[in-house]
Formats: structure tokens, C-alpha cells, sequence
């Protein structure tokens, strides 16, 4: 994700080096990737969805003379998105709540900020949408059992020293 000079995001990789040549592969253009934010595979959210505020910063390029908006908060409405199928809705909404909202001011630009804004609301997306391994049941290995023991055993016989002698 990074903005171009205009303002508007373009989906740029974040983490994943391949991930705009895979976009155009597929037919994304450049104009088309300007106006998305990619979450998953299977899921682009508009950026017309997504509200961007920006405020003054605590931090980096909130402290100096000529005192910026360099805090970005980029903020989406779970309820109110066309784009979401309803099991994905029903998903976002039992595991992150109707508003989900991603808050940078790492930067001194109010532009890298929204970058970071926006890349960090698609990794909070993609974490509600991951459906989550299911454990599969193990017993103790024997080694282990035998190792539980012995500690008990270790643990007995440590508080049997400390008792006064019988006599």
C-alpha cells in the first residue's frame, strides 16, 4: 500500500514482494489499484469504504514548529460495507466488532502514515477472516508422562528435606 502523488492509495506490496505483479497478472490495472485496499486474496475493499482522519500527532511530526495533521486513522464500517459477503460480515463482526480502525503516527508524513493506516487495517481484516486451525487432540507422549513424574517426585522429596528431623 502507498500513496501516489495524487493522495490515493495504490495496493503496493506490504510483506509480500510479488503481490503487484500478481495484481496486474490478473487484470488489476494501475488505476484499478489505486482505489482498493487488498486484504485477502479474495477480498478488495474500496477505499470509498474506508474513512481517513487525520490528526495532530503525539509523536514524530507532532512536536515541531510548523505542527502537521501526521496522525492517521483509518476507520471501517463492518455494517455498512457493500463489499463483504455475509459470512465474511458475520466473521469480521464476531471476532474485531462493527467498526474496525487502524491508527499510525510512526512517521513525520501525514502520507506515510496513511500508508501505514491503511496497511495495518488490511492486516487486521485478513487476521478476523483467517479461520483458525482446529487442534487436533494428542495424548502425553510416554516420555513425557515419565518426565511429569519425575519432577513430582523431585518436588516430594525437596519439601521431605525441609521438614524438621523425626526422631
Amino acid at each position: 500500500m502507498s500513496l501516489e502523488s495524487n493522495g490515493e492509495a495504490s495496493c503496493k506490496p506490504v510483506g509480500i514482494r510479488d503481490r503487484r505483479i500478481a495484481a496486474i497478472a490478473l487484470g488489476d490495472t494501475d488505476e484499478n489499484l489505486k482505489r482498493i485496499l487488498r486484504v485477502t486474496d479474495d477480498l478488495a475493499i474500496p477505499l470509498s469504504e474506508i474513512v481517513v482522519r487525520a490528526s495532530r500527532s503525539s509523536g514524530p511530526g507532532g512536536q515541531h514548529a510548523n505542527v502537521t495533521a501526521s496522525r492517521v486513522e483509518a476507520s471501517f464500517e463492518v455494517l455498512a460495507s457493500l463489499t463483504l459477503t455475509e459470512v465474511q460480515r458475520d466473521r469480521i463482526l464476531a471476532r474485531v466488532g462493527p467498526h474496525v480502525v487502524a491508527i499510525a503516527q510512526d512517521a513525520r508524513s501525514q502520507a506515510r502514515n496513511r500508508e501505514l493506516a491503511l496497511a495495518r487495517l488490511a492486516e487486521r481484516l485478513a487476521r478476523a477472516l483467517a479461520i483458525p486451525k482446529r487442534r487436533r487432540a494428542t495424548r502425553p507422549t510416554a516420555a513425557s508422562r515419565e518426565r511429569r513424574l519425575q519432577a513430582k517426585r523431585q518436588r516430594t522429596e525437596r519439601k521431605r528435606e525441609r521438614r524438621p528431623p523425626e526422631d
